[in-house]
């Protein structure tokens, strides 16, 4: 992969695509589409978040591809797909718009899985017409929709001006990341992940935020930092699953519970203990397993098949 850093062995590398495909958004803008598994099988789209890739969902394309038609895309200037002047909620729709037509037939219907930015993604699609033509169900990972920098624990101060203000300018550096060293994983892993993270995951994680790209990194972190998609959570009418870690500091359970309360169709809430912000990979059998169970209960298979 191009451009992109990732584990290459265990649970936490890449499969091999079936096929990939590149979708192009309203603007133009190309984004890097893998398929997994059985054509004929039920849909799964997986949007991941910042400074992320599709490397992200290495475990939960192992596991699901068996018998789901799993449907991965690089968001904007993420992974292989190229970097975009335009960076915005409107552009995070767009994109899975053009994922969701490139990669569903008419009516078709998928789980649409997003983690962090991915959640936010869904959100900001939530009335769009090619997302309720093809949502069938959604889980959000590790997300929230509006105040991000106010409610991050990051800074380990109390809420307030001095630890919003610190927290922009944590997120929002400039600086590179540089190599993935003992220290940059003992950051990563305070910022992003349980205390108990396993070094596997905690290598598989670095590796791909490392990866991504100075320019990228910070211009998503202005978008996020002003985000405010509460009225995206009120228009997402599909049966819809939160899931969130304890020990998540960049979105914390405020976060989720907040979700949880202003969604029109919330039918399930899983708050991991011990865990941080990087769920689909601290836990991969529990998210592959909420995936699976939207599938059951609310997807069909493609028409024909």
């Amino acid at each position: 992969m191009s451009r992109l850093m990732h584990v290459r062995s265990g649970p936490y590398a890449p499969p091999t695509p079936v096929r990939e495909l590149v979708a192009v958004s309203a603007d133009g803008a190309r984004l890097h589409v893998e398929v997994h598994g059985p054509e004929s099988a039920p849909p799964v789209v997986l949007a991941h978040g910042w400074t992320c890739s599709t490397a992200f969902w290495a475990a939960q394309i192992r596991d699901l591809a068996a018998d789901h038609r799993v449907i991965a895309y690089d968001q904007r200037g993420h992974g292989r797909s190229p970097a975009s002047p335009a960076c915005s909620p409107d552009a995070l729709a767009d994109d899975l718009e053009a994922v969701l037509e490139a990669t569903l037939a008419p009516g078709e219907k998928a789980v649409i899985a997003g983690h962090s930015m991915g959640g936010m993604t869904v959100m900001a699609a939530a009335t769009r017409k090619s997302f309720r033509e093809h949502a069938a169900a959604v889980l959000l990972c590790s997300t929230g929709s509006s105040r991000l920098v106010a409610e991050s624990t990051v800074v380990p101060l109390g809420p307030g001006r001095l630890r919003t203000w610190l927290t922009r300018h944590v997120l929002g550096a400039r600086a590179p990341l540089g190599p993935v060293t003992p220290l940059a994983r003992r950051i990563l892993k305070y910022g992003t992940m349980g205390p108990a993270s396993a070094p596997h995951m905690v290598e598989a994680c670095a590796r791909i935020v490392h990866a991504c790209p100075r320019k990228v990194r910070h211009a998503w972190s202005q978008v996020l930092a002003l985000l405010d998609l509460d009225h995206g959570v009120r228009e997402l009418r599909v049966p819809t699953v939160v899931v969130v870690g304890t020990a998540d500091r960049l979105t914390p359970p405020v976060q989720a519970r907040a979700l949880v309360a202003a969604l029109p169709n919330c039918v399930g809430s899983t708050e991991l203990p011990g865990l941080g912000h990087m769920t689909p990979v601290e836990a991969p059998e529990l998210v592959s397993g909420r995936i699976r169970e939207l599938v059951t209960t609310y997807a069909t298979i493609k028409e024909g098949a």
